[in-house]
């Protein structure tokens, strides 16, 4: 299952039985995913399908007030756009590339004309849904009531990851800023005291290099349960949808050498 998911790259596609994911091969396009990218904001059409292979993106809550706020963060556990094959033509926040890297896409209608044909790929938009409401809720707790500096360590550590390689996330103060939902004058005095107790530390152009048993230290308890749940969702999930296909698989090859020889 690893070494499938290594070679398509999105665990979620992954995981779809082989003839389940010959629906959807053909109409794949590998594109790439740009830092700072906005792949799709709150209210737009959605045009296309993403199905990241790696980088980070994050789910963004746009407020009346201008003010930002980030409800998830995705790699490739995850999909953009997806809400569309649940009948919504537009999507319901904004979704920003943070860290960079490749997506296999394809468009709505193409992957609902093969959600019509496999309940493997229906399974598939289930584990998505409940995954990402799974970190929904941790997240909204989490805002309403853990300190800014615990959330921040939250966030790091939920986009290394994510990370694929390479010592320092692509994340300046202002990007922490919209994921956080605070003035970027907070977000210096959170990183300096995390940089004062050695947990993170800058490059020239202020992206951060954390110290993992130092950042898990001052996060909240949320990542450790969140991240426990979502996987368990994601590889529990996936590994029964796996088990499941070639169960009937079987049953069909039995049922057609069985017609065979009467």
């Amino acid at each position: 299952m690893m070494e499938r998911a290594t070679k398509v790259g999105n665990r979620l596609l992954a995981a779809l039985p082989p003839a389940d994911f010959a629906l959807l091969a053909p109409h794949l396009r590998k594109v790439p995913l740009e830092r700072d990218e906005v792949l799709i904001r709150s209210g737009d059409r959605i045009e296309h399908l993403l199905f990241p292979c790696s980088g980070a993106i994050a789910f963004i809550m746009d407020l009346p007030n201008g003010q930002t706020v980030a409800t998830a963060v995705v790699g490739n556990d995850g999909s953009i756009g997806l809400m569309s094959a649940l009948g919504s033509s537009r999507s319901p926040m904004t979704a920003i590339v943070r860290v960079p890297g490749t997506a296999l896409q394809i468009s709505p209608a193409r992957f609902s004309a093969s959600l019509n044909r496999s309940s493997a790929i229906a399974t598939m938009i289930q584990i998505l849904t409940r995954s990402l409401l799974t970190q929904f809720q941790h997240v909204a707790a989490c805002n309403a009531l853990h300190s800014v500096e615990a959330r921040l360590a939250r966030w790091l550590l939920q986009i290394d990851d994510r990370m694929e390689g390479g010592d320092f996330l692509p994340l300046t103060h202002e990007t922490l800023s919209e994921l956080l939902g605070v003035r970027r004058t907070t977000v210096t005095h959170v990183v300096s005291a995390l940089r004062a107790s050695r947990a993170v530390k800058s490059n020239r152009r202020g992206e951060l290099e954390i110290d993992r048993p130092r950042i898990e230290a001052v996060a909240c308890e949320c990542y450790n349960v969140m991240s426990r749940r979502i996987d368990r969702i994601v590889s529990v999930e996936t590994e029964r949808l796996r088990h499941a296909a070639s169960a009937e698989d079987h049953r069909a090859r039995y049922a057609s050498s069985t017609k065979t020889v009467s």
